[in-house]
């Protein structure tokens, strides 16, 4: 597990959140407190095990949030048909990382308007990457906020 040198203090291993989309992943990370969601990287979804893989060296990973698609009744949409096979592929590669499913309904819409309030340049605020990663951060942050002390 990685430690901080500067304090002696070691470091808890992060929790990711990944916004998984059949073009784009949109994968963000924790701060070493758990406190913060912040977007990590978008990637092709055929990467993106080996990107939680070099994640899980570099920083430690204990969890892994993934968006579940839901309508806004709450009920289960046609998505999960996809996302379902990628859990699968995440419980197999990694079989000591938790993996939760999260509510993601709105995450994309509440990205766009995140990037907007944080003054990013509509030019910017098109970008599929850049949104793919806010919403990824915006899933994780709602998972932290509603665990808080839980965890």
């Amino acid at each position: 597990m990685p430690t901080s040198e500067a304090d002696g203090l070691e470091l808890r291993p992060r929790i990711v959140g990944i916004d998984y989309g059949t073009k784009r992943v949109g994968i963000a990370v924790t701060d070493p407190l758990h406190m913060f969601a912040q977007p990590f990287d978008t990637c092709d979804p055929r990467e993106v095990l080996d990107r939680i893989a070099a994640m899980a060296g570099d920083l430690g990973v204990e969890s892994i949030i993934v968006g579940w698609p839901l309508t806004p009744e709450g009920d289960e949409t046609t998505a999960r048909t996809m996302v379902q096979p990628f859990i699968d592929r995440l419980q197999r590669r990694f079989a000591d990382i938790e993996i939760i499913k999260w509510d993601e309904r709105f995450s994309s819409e509440r990205a766009k308007q995140a990037l907007y309030d944080a003054g990013v340049s509509k030019k910017a605020r098109r970008s599929k990457e850049r949104i793919n990663a806010a919403a990824a951060a915006l899933i994780l942050q709602d998972y932290l906020d509603q665990m808080g002390d839980k965890r």
